[in-house]
C-alpha cells in the first residue's frame, strides 16, 4: 500500500482562508471530548464534494509535533468514516472544520475516532 492511498483526497480538503471564514461565520457547531465541529452552509448542488478542514491552534500546544499528531488523527478518523460511509448527514454541508483543543491532545486513535463519529452523528 502506498503512502498517498491513506491521505484524504484533494477534492475533500478545505484550503483557502475565505472558505474557513465563511464556515465559522455560520455558527453551527458541536463539541465533544476536546474536538469542536463547525458546519458550513447546506449544499444546493448534491454533486459537489463536502470540503473538510482540520485545525489545531498554536495556543493549544506550543509544540508542532503535538498539534500535527492531533490533526493527523482527526484526518485519518474522518477518512475512514468517509471510506466506510459512516458520515451520516455531513454530506449535506458545503464545508466542515474540526478544531482540536488541549483536551484532545492526549487521546489515542480509538478515542479520537469515536469522538469524530459522534460529532458526525450529531450533525
Amino acid at each position: 500500500m502506498l503512502f498517498w492511498e491513506n491521505m484524504l483526497k484533494k477534492q475533500y480538503r478545505l484550503k483557502n482562508k475565505s472558505a474557513f471564514s465563511a464556515t465559522y461565520r455560520v455558527k453551527n457547531s458541536f463539541h465533544k471530548g476536546g474536538i469542536t465541529l463547525f458546519a458550513g452552509l447546506q449544499k444546493k448542488d448534491e454533486n459537489t464534494f463536502t470540503k473538510v478542514g482540520f485545525v489545531v491552534s498554536k495556543k493549544t500546544h506550543k509544540r508542532a509535533i503535538k498539534r500535527n499528531r492531533l490533526k493527523r488523527l482527526m484526518r485519518e478518523s474522518y477518512r475512514l468514516a468517509l471510506k466506510s460511509e459512516e458520515i451520516f448527514n455531513s454530506q449535506k454541508y458545503m464545508s466542515l472544520i474540526f478544531v482540536g483543543t488541549e483536551n484532545a491532545l492526549d487521546k489515542n486513535f480509538n478515542e479520537v475516532q469515536n469522538i469524530i463519529k459522534n460529532l458526525l452523528k450529531r450533525l
